[in-house]
Protein backbone atom coordinates (compact mmCIF):
# COMPACT_ATOMS: atom_id res chain seq x y z
CA UNK A 1 0.00 0.00 0.00
CA UNK A 2 1.50 3.83 -0.92
CA UNK A 3 2.56 5.38 1.84
CA UNK A 4 1.33 9.43 2.42
CA UNK A 5 4.99 10.33 2.00
CA UNK A 6 5.15 8.54 -1.11
CA UNK A 7 1.66 10.28 -2.18
CA UNK A 8 3.20 13.66 -1.09
CA UNK A 9 6.27 12.64 -3.61
CA UNK A 10 4.62 11.55 -6.39
CA UNK A 11 2.20 14.30 -6.01
CA UNK A 12 2.40 17.78 -8.18
CA UNK A 13 0.05 19.91 -10.90
CA UNK A 14 -0.13 17.55 -13.84
CA UNK A 15 -0.65 19.96 -16.96
CA UNK A 16 -0.89 17.32 -19.80
CA UNK A 17 -3.26 14.53 -19.03
CA UNK A 18 -4.53 11.14 -20.91
CA UNK A 19 -7.83 10.92 -22.20
CA UNK A 20 -8.70 7.50 -19.98
CA UNK A 21 -11.82 8.05 -18.64
CA UNK A 22 -12.33 7.72 -14.89
CA UNK A 23 -14.42 5.81 -13.13
CA UNK A 24 -17.81 7.60 -11.39
CA UNK A 25 -17.71 5.69 -8.44
CA UNK A 26 -13.65 6.60 -7.74
CA UNK A 27 -14.46 10.07 -7.90
CA UNK A 28 -17.10 9.39 -5.46
CA UNK A 29 -14.98 7.25 -3.16
CA UNK A 30 -11.94 9.94 -3.05
CA UNK A 31 -14.37 13.11 -2.43
CA UNK A 32 -16.19 11.19 0.30
CA UNK A 33 -12.92 10.06 1.79
CA UNK A 34 -11.84 13.38 1.69
CA UNK A 35 -14.60 14.76 4.09
CA UNK A 36 -13.04 13.31 6.77
CA UNK A 37 -10.84 16.45 6.31
CA UNK A 38 -10.28 18.22 9.72
CA UNK A 39 -12.30 22.18 10.05
CA UNK A 40 -12.02 24.37 12.64
CA UNK A 41 -15.77 23.79 14.75
CA UNK A 42 -16.43 21.03 12.44
CA UNK A 43 -18.10 23.43 9.75
CA UNK A 44 -17.19 21.29 7.07
CA UNK A 45 -17.26 24.27 4.65
CA UNK A 46 -16.44 22.85 1.29
CA UNK A 47 -18.98 21.96 -1.07
CA UNK A 48 -17.81 20.18 -4.38
CA UNK A 49 -19.12 19.94 -8.02
CA UNK A 50 -17.42 16.76 -10.43
CA UNK A 51 -18.07 17.31 -13.80
CA UNK A 52 -17.39 14.86 -16.43
CA UNK A 53 -18.27 12.98 -19.83
CA UNK A 54 -20.87 15.03 -21.96
CA UNK A 55 -21.51 17.45 -19.12
CA UNK A 56 -17.90 18.34 -19.22
CA UNK A 57 -17.78 18.81 -22.75
CA UNK A 58 -20.48 21.53 -22.55
CA UNK A 59 -18.88 23.40 -19.86
CA UNK A 60 -15.91 23.50 -21.80
CA UNK A 61 -17.74 24.66 -25.08
CA UNK A 62 -19.57 27.42 -22.90
CA UNK A 63 -15.89 28.81 -21.59
CA UNK A 64 -14.75 29.32 -24.95
CA UNK A 65 -17.54 31.56 -25.75
CA UNK A 66 -17.18 33.82 -22.54
CA UNK A 67 -14.91 36.36 -22.10
CA UNK A 68 -13.00 36.48 -18.36
CA UNK A 69 -15.28 37.86 -16.00
CA UNK A 70 -14.28 39.82 -13.12
CA UNK A 71 -12.85 37.71 -10.02
CA UNK A 72 -14.68 37.94 -6.64
CA UNK A 73 -10.95 37.75 -5.14
CA UNK A 74 -7.27 38.21 -5.74
CA UNK A 75 -5.66 34.95 -6.41
CA UNK A 76 -2.24 36.80 -5.46
CA UNK A 77 -1.95 40.25 -3.33
CA UNK A 78 -0.71 43.04 -5.91
CA UNK A 79 2.66 44.39 -6.22
CA UNK A 80 3.71 40.54 -4.49
CA UNK A 81 6.82 41.46 -2.62
CA UNK A 82 10.28 39.10 -1.70
CA UNK A 83 10.79 36.11 -1.65
CA UNK A 84 7.33 35.34 -3.03
CA UNK A 85 7.49 37.63 -6.32
CA UNK A 86 10.79 35.47 -6.78
CA UNK A 87 9.29 32.38 -6.12
CA UNK A 88 6.27 33.00 -8.24
CA UNK A 89 8.39 34.29 -11.36
CA UNK A 90 11.00 31.31 -11.29
CA UNK A 91 7.56 28.78 -11.47
CA UNK A 92 6.76 30.51 -14.46
CA UNK A 93 10.04 30.20 -16.21
CA UNK A 94 10.63 27.08 -15.48
CA UNK A 95 6.76 25.91 -16.52
CA UNK A 96 7.57 27.54 -19.93
CA UNK A 97 11.22 26.96 -19.98
CA UNK A 98 9.92 23.00 -19.76
CA UNK A 99 7.94 22.97 -23.11
CA UNK A 100 10.23 25.09 -25.22
CA UNK A 101 7.96 29.13 -24.63
CA UNK A 102 10.70 32.27 -24.68
CA UNK A 103 9.58 34.87 -22.75
CA UNK A 104 9.81 36.85 -25.45
CA UNK A 105 6.87 34.59 -27.05
CA UNK A 106 3.40 36.32 -25.46
CA UNK A 107 1.26 34.11 -27.84
CA UNK A 108 2.64 30.88 -27.52
CA UNK A 109 2.73 31.39 -23.41
CA UNK A 110 -1.25 32.79 -23.79
CA UNK A 111 -1.96 29.63 -25.69
CA UNK A 112 -0.58 27.35 -22.90
CA UNK A 113 -2.59 29.50 -20.23
CA UNK A 114 -5.59 29.01 -22.01
CA UNK A 115 -5.09 25.37 -21.78
CA UNK A 116 -6.64 25.42 -17.95
CA UNK A 117 -10.01 26.08 -19.49
CA UNK A 118 -9.93 22.77 -20.94
CA UNK A 119 -8.69 21.23 -17.56
CA UNK A 120 -5.56 20.40 -19.67
CA UNK A 121 -7.84 17.57 -21.31
CA UNK A 122 -8.33 15.67 -18.00
CA UNK A 123 -11.49 13.68 -18.04
CA UNK A 124 -12.81 15.02 -14.25
CA UNK A 125 -13.34 18.64 -13.61
CA UNK A 126 -13.96 19.87 -10.23
CA UNK A 127 -14.94 22.71 -8.64
CA UNK A 128 -14.95 23.52 -5.02
CA UNK A 129 -16.64 26.21 -3.45
CA UNK A 130 -18.29 28.06 -0.22
CA UNK A 131 -20.42 30.21 1.77
CA UNK A 132 -18.94 33.34 0.69
CA UNK A 133 -19.90 34.99 4.25
CA UNK A 134 -17.25 32.28 5.69
CA UNK A 135 -13.65 33.63 6.75
CA UNK A 136 -10.28 33.28 6.30
CA UNK A 137 -9.98 29.87 8.35
CA UNK A 138 -12.77 28.47 6.68
CA UNK A 139 -10.69 29.06 3.76
CA UNK A 140 -8.12 27.45 4.72
CA UNK A 141 -9.95 24.24 5.75
CA UNK A 142 -11.18 24.13 1.83
CA UNK A 143 -7.19 24.05 0.56
CA UNK A 144 -7.01 21.17 3.24
CA UNK A 145 -9.91 19.59 1.97
CA UNK A 146 -8.33 19.98 -1.46
CA UNK A 147 -5.20 18.45 -0.24
CA UNK A 148 -7.04 15.47 1.02
CA UNK A 149 -8.62 15.07 -2.77
CA UNK A 150 -5.14 15.41 -4.15
CA UNK A 151 -3.66 12.58 -2.25
CA UNK A 152 -6.38 10.32 -2.42
CA UNK A 153 -6.26 10.57 -6.26
CA UNK A 154 -2.52 9.69 -6.02
CA UNK A 155 -3.08 6.78 -3.60
CA UNK A 156 -5.30 5.56 -7.08
CA UNK A 157 -3.24 5.97 -9.52
CA UNK A 158 -4.49 9.35 -10.85
CA UNK A 159 -3.06 12.65 -11.00
CA UNK A 160 -4.54 16.45 -10.38
CA UNK A 161 -3.92 20.35 -11.05
CA UNK A 162 -5.54 22.44 -8.63
CA UNK A 163 -6.57 25.04 -10.62
CA UNK A 164 -7.24 29.02 -9.38
CA UNK A 165 -7.71 30.10 -12.82
CA UNK A 166 -11.23 29.34 -12.53
CA UNK A 167 -11.16 32.60 -10.37
CA UNK A 168 -11.74 34.38 -13.48
CA UNK A 169 -15.39 32.81 -14.38
CA UNK A 170 -16.93 32.98 -11.05
CA UNK A 171 -20.37 33.76 -12.68
CA UNK A 172 -19.96 31.18 -15.39
CA UNK A 173 -19.15 27.83 -13.08
CA UNK A 174 -21.95 29.44 -11.23
CA UNK A 175 -23.95 29.43 -13.04
CA UNK A 176 -23.18 26.00 -14.79
CA UNK A 177 -23.40 24.09 -11.41
CA UNK A 178 -26.33 25.84 -10.16
CA UNK A 179 -24.52 27.28 -7.25
CA UNK A 180 -26.55 29.15 -5.05
CA UNK A 181 -26.08 32.83 -4.80
CA UNK A 182 -24.66 33.15 -1.32
CA UNK A 183 -21.61 30.72 -2.12
CA UNK A 184 -18.93 31.45 -4.37
CA UNK A 185 -15.88 29.58 -6.72
CA UNK A 186 -12.50 28.73 -4.54
CA UNK A 187 -10.49 26.98 -7.51
CA UNK A 188 -11.02 24.19 -9.48
CA UNK A 189 -9.43 21.12 -10.42
CA UNK A 190 -8.35 18.97 -13.18
CA UNK A 191 -7.61 15.04 -12.35
CA UNK A 192 -6.95 12.12 -14.52
CA UNK A 193 -4.20 9.98 -15.91
CA UNK A 194 -1.12 12.11 -16.60
CA UNK A 195 0.14 12.22 -19.71
CA UNK A 196 3.99 10.59 -19.03
CA UNK A 197 5.48 11.43 -22.20
CA UNK A 198 4.52 15.08 -22.08
CA UNK A 199 7.42 16.80 -21.18
CA UNK A 200 5.71 19.69 -19.32
CA UNK A 201 5.36 16.66 -16.35
CA UNK A 202 8.69 16.42 -16.24
CA UNK A 203 9.16 19.50 -14.56
CA UNK A 204 9.30 20.04 -10.79
CA UNK A 205 8.72 23.72 -8.87
CA UNK A 206 11.49 24.18 -6.74
CA UNK A 207 11.42 24.16 -3.15
CA UNK A 208 13.53 26.41 -0.71
CA UNK A 209 15.65 24.61 2.02
CA UNK A 210 13.93 24.48 5.59
CA UNK A 211 16.15 27.03 6.81
CA UNK A 212 14.51 29.74 3.96
CA UNK A 213 10.87 28.95 5.74
CA UNK A 214 11.38 26.79 9.33
CA UNK A 215 12.83 26.91 12.78
CA UNK A 216 12.96 24.41 15.43
CA UNK A 217 13.84 25.02 18.88
CA UNK A 218 14.20 23.25 22.45
CA UNK A 219 14.76 20.02 20.52
CA UNK A 220 17.63 17.95 21.96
Amino acid sequence: MMQVSQAIARRMSVRAFRPDPVSGAVVREILEMAHRTPSGGNLQPWRVYAIAGDDLAAFKALVAETSLEAPQYDVYPPSLWEPFRTRRFECGEDLYGAIAIPREDKAARLRQLSRNAKFFDAPVALFFCLDRRLGPPQWADVGMYMQSVMLLAVERGLDTCAQEFWARYPRTVAQFVGLPDDHMVFSGMAMGYRDEAHPINAWRTRRDPFEAWGQMRGFG
